[in-house]
């Protein structure tokens, strides 16, 4: 795997494509800026190598050219984040972008305009990548967001730059941290899948059940299972076209050997809202009116037990609706246990919009060992799925 410390890029442009699809208030103000911090590494390397930078990113999903989704308005928080002067250029490919790269020194930064304001990006247009192509000397791909998509800047540009190639640090993290949960993590490894469905989950499932050797269930596809094994579950959330699948699943996890824990008691609620009535039961006794919302303490003790024996740790997914706090204590009580067996010596990967959600809003980012940057791409990886903008490095 050909990284950024595979080159040394003194007087070299790096093309750079990074993941800055950040969210941005009425103000265009960028309110999160964890992926600008997570590309910094990066860009830090190649500067100080005596090289300059060419930024190209998405933002949104404009239609055509929109003000709201142009990059000029987050420039300014790249250049506070990375400590340099960035020149904003207003198109990404053309005389304008070929002008100014032209002029780039040593030791600076360009922001191109949003890839997405041309539709052949979407679209992995050969001239589009070629014309990209022309605007550095080395291609890096830091963008792990966007690493699932076949798009002009992920992969299709790739094959104009020969060897000069490689994976920037974060997109090389996320790829060697999956690679430790699928193939080399040291065992016992324990994926925690949650989330509402099972149908989001069954291909991570199926392809996982040879990697690991527990599997913990939660959230919403909880029910899912406890129907097909003849729980009642009230009014909880459940998908009754996959419960012979969620049987199958159960079927084949123990023909391998890979214990599945589903939770055992349930915090239960008359109504999908925070001051609802609620009620501790067992998960296979849920009555009617009611519906599962968070797993309960005895489900929390199980699985802290299976999490402080383990030695490699995958987080999916929460095990209930943690933005209302009345059902937020079950995903709270497993991200202390991951947290627990981090400090013990466990390598723990947060993969998924959710799990990544609940581990900032509950102060545990920075006590794991890595918060991937990356849903869909995530997804796709723990499903088996070769990624283009992956392969299109790897295959040079």
């Amino acid at each position: 795997m050909k990284t950024i410390h595979d080159f040394n890029f003194n007087h070299k442009k790096a093309l750079i494509r990074v993941d800055f699809n950040v969210p941005l208030n009425d103000s265009f103000q960028v309110t999160d800026t964890t992926r600008i911090e997570a590309a910094k590494p990066t860009i830090i390397k190649i500067l100080e190598d005596g090289g300059s930078c060419v930024l190209m990113s998405h933002l949104g999903r404009p239609k055509g050219v929109q003000n709201e989704f142009s990059l000029q308005h987050i420039a300014a928080t790249v250049r506070d984040i990375i400590g340099v002067e960035v020149q904003f250029v207003a198109n990404c490919v053309g005389a304008e972008a070929e002008a100014a790269v032209a002029n780039l020194e040593d030791g600076k930064i360009i922001l191109l305009e949003n890839l997405r304001f041309h539709e052949e990006e979407k679209k992995g247009d050969v001239a589009f990548a070629e014309q990209l192509s022309k605007l550095g000397d080395i291609y890096v791909n830091d963008a792990f967001g966007t690493a699932h998509r076949a798009h002009a800047s992920t992969s299709v540009i790739a094959s104009f730059f020969g060897e000069n190639k490689c994976f920037g640090s974060l997109l090389a993290k996320e790829i060697e941290s999956i690679d430790k949960v699928m193939t080399s993590g040291e065992k016992p490894v324990t994926a925690i899948l949650g989330g509402a469905k099972v149908s989001s989950k069954i291909t991570i499932i199926e392809n996982i059940l040879d990697k690991v050797n527990h599997i913990i269930i939660g959230g919403g596809m909880t029910f899912t299972f406890i129907k097909a094994l003849g729980g009642q579950i009230g009014n909880s959330l459940v998908e009754d076209e996959y419960l012979n699948l969620a049987k199958d699943i159960l079927a084949k996890a123990k023909a391998k050997g890979v214990a599945i824990h589903l939770p055992v008691d349930a915090v239960v609620a008359d109504a999908f809202a925070n001051d609802a009535n609620i009620q501790l039961v067992d998960t296979t006794k849920i009555p009617d009116g009611w519906m599962g919302l968070d797993v309960g303490p005895k489900t929390s003790e199980i699985f802290a037990d299976v999490l402080a024996n383990s030695k490699t740790i995958l987080w999916n997914g929460p095990l209930g609706v943690f933005e209302m706090e009345a059902f937020s204590k079950g995903t709270i009580a497993l991200g202390n246990a991951i947290v627990a067996a981090t400090k013990n010596g466990a390598f723990s990967l947060v993969g998924g919009g959710d799990s990544v959600a609940a581990a900032k809003q509950f102060g545990l980012s920075t006590a794991v060992s890595y918060v991937s940057t990356g849903g869909g791409a995530m997804l796709e990886s723990l499903e088996g799925k070769t990624l283009p903008g992956i392969a299109a490095i790897l295959n040079a």
